[in-house]
Formats: C-alpha cells, sequence, structure tokens
C-alpha cells in the first residue's frame, strides 16, 4: 500500500481528503512533520481559505523548501484546491503573495463582470490524456468552490480545462507535481478515481 503524506499546515478540509484518499487505497498519514513528509510515497497539499494565510502556514512550520525538495526528489506531489494555487509563483489574493515556484503561473481572481463568485458547485472537466485522468469521460463533472484561478505559463502544463466565464486550467501536471482546483473528495466518483489513479500511478 503506497504511503501518502497529507500536509496540515494549518489550513481546514483535512479529514475528509483523509478518508477520500483511504478509500482510494492510500496508507494515509496527517502531518506537519518533515521528516515523515520525506519518508512518504506520494504528498498531498490540501487547502481551503486564502493564499495568504496558506503560505504563511507552511513558512512557520518550515515547509516551503521542503516541498521544493520534494519536487526535486521525483516524488509525487497532488495540491488540492488552494493547495493546487500555492504550487505557483505568485498570487494576487488580498496583495501580492509568492507561492511555492514549482510551476510557473500567476494565481488571479475571476473578473467576468456579473460572473458570481465565488465559482461554487458542479462545473465540466475538459481533459486531456494524462495518467491522473486516466478511466475519466470528457467533461466529467467536479465540485469546485473557489475565488481565484491558476494561469499556467506553459500551456503543456494544462492536464484539464473549465469554463466558468473564461476557459480556466482546472488540472495540472508537470513532471510529479500535479494540482486540481475542485475538490476530489467532494466529487463522488470522479473525484475518487483521479485520488485512485494519484495512489496507484502517480
Amino acid at each position: 500500500m503506497r504511503r501518502i503524506a497529507l500536509v496540515d499546515y494549518g489550513i481546514g478540509n483535512l479529514r475528509s481528503v483523509e478518508k477520500a484518499l483511504q478509500a482510494a487505497g492510500g496508507e494515509v498519514v496527517l502531518t506537519e512533520d518533515p521528516a515523515a513528509i520525506l519518508k512518504a510515497d506520494k504528498v498531498v497539499l490540501p487547502g481551503v481559505g486564502a493564499f495568504g494565510d496558506g503560505i504563511a502556514g507552511l513558512h512557520q512550520r518550515g515547509l516551503v523548501d521542503l516541498m521544493v525538495q520534494i519536487e526535486r526528489r521525483g516524488t509525487p506531489l497532488l495540491g488540492i484546491c488552494l493547495g493546487m494555487q500555492l504550487l505557483f509563483q505568485a498570487s494576487d489574493e488580498m496583495g501580492e503573495h509568492a507561492g511555492l515556484g514549482l510551476l510557473p503561473g500567476q494565481v488571479k481572481r475571476f473578473s467576468t463582470p456579473g460572473l458570481k463568485i465565488p465559482h461554487t458547485g458542479w462545473n465540466q472537466l475538459a481533459i486531456t490524456d494524462s495518467p491522473l485522468l486516466a478511466g475519466l469521460q470528457f467533461n466529467s463533472y467536479a465540485y469546485f468552490n473557489h475565488s481565484y484561478y491558476c494561469a499556467p505559463e506553459q500551456p503543456s502544463a494544462v492536464l484539464a480545462t473549465t469554463e466558468y466565464g473564461l476557459k480556466y486550467a482546472s488540472v495540472v501536471g508537470r513532471g510529479s507535481v500535479y494540482g486540481v482546483q475542485f475538490h476530489p473528495e467532494k466529487s463522488q466518483a470522479v473525484g475518487l478515481q483521479i485520488l485512485r489513479n494519484f495512489v496507484e500511478r502517480g
């Protein structure tokens, strides 16, 4: 069984992600301990809330450099919702904040006039051919809840897009680093398939 480190950096929504990863076949360790994270076969960076609070939580626990080390070692890393946004270089949420910089690009607020913010509810994934998305139908539905979206610099890093005022990257990946903007733990069979793919394939 794959040992999955679920990173606890003071952001909520951890238990539901933990249960979903367990249902996907992972042996999950919820931890903020760098040594435990480094020992894991795979790492999941979850998250809800503000970008600034998230990156501050990682800094306070000495986990920013560790996430960079995880990426350089080639350990599969999955960011969920805010966790995906933190993978990028910067966000303009309530000021300018530097991210982990594991993926080139920015995190921006939805700005289409008349658009309801946050983007909450079910929406479709226009998927590409990726091991993370294996077994999914094109335009499968996932559950979203966010006010900011990721704008990767590299088109090749976009594994799925979603339409909400504009077409944006809802799944990203480069090398061993992946991110999903939606909540797989709330996305029923589709979310479970994605987590299973990460646990089994990475």
